[in-house]
């Protein structure tokens, strides 16, 4: 093994709803165009996408609604780590942000995802994979507007949840503020 770097990051924290997805990416040849898959564009993510996979060795952990409930989401976090070290093998494992959830051999750096092309590359395979799930899932319940705010508590997904209830991609262990159900 060489001094092979496995980036680390994943998409899908923060919403209220939909998997939260974590992507490892080892690098075997340059992708033109990494960065931070928030400041690209879709359609740039999109293009990227088959590009990172055909030009490296990449695993993707999903985790579902239901088991972020049961578990907790840095027990996820924790395990999606544990699983992509397992899965890939590298020399070191950097993943986005400042915390390793209690797995030892990960280092961490804030902004990774900007500044490290494995983290960029890690950064676009999770949050394309975690797009796409939650813009299908949206045909199975179209009264909330998943294609549109990708799951996040936007304005319009509160009032859709105050009119209709939780639906299966609901993460009901997320409370959201000055909100009764």
């Amino acid at each position: 093994m060489h001094n092979k770097l496995c980036g680390i990051d994943e998409a899908g924290r923060g919403p209220l709803a939909g998997d939260l997805v974590m992507a490892g990416v080892i690098l075997l040849n340059e992708v033109q165009g990494l960065m931070d898959s928030k400041v690209l564009s879709e359609k740039k993510r999109e293009a990227l996408y088959p590009q990172i996979i055909e030009n490296s060795l990449y695993h993707i952990v999903s985790f579902s609604p239901k088991q972020i409930d049961e578990m907790g989401l840095s027990a996820c976090l924790g395990k999606g780590l544990e699983e992509i070290m397992q899965t890939l093998e590298a020399k070191i494992y950097l993943f986005d942000g400042n915390q390793t959830f209690g797995v030892l051999g990960v280092s961490t750096m804030v902004k990774a995802d900007g500044k490290i092309p494995e983290v960029s590359a890690a950064s676009i395979l999770a949050k394309v994979t975690h797009d796409r799930a939650i813009v299908k899932a949206s045909e199975l319940y179209p009264l909330y507007g998943f294609e549109k705010h990708k799951g996040y508590g936007t304005k319009a997904h509160v009032t859709a949840i105050k009119e209709h209830g939780y639906c299966e991609l609901h993460r009901r262990s997320f409370k959201i503020k000055n909100f009764t159900s």
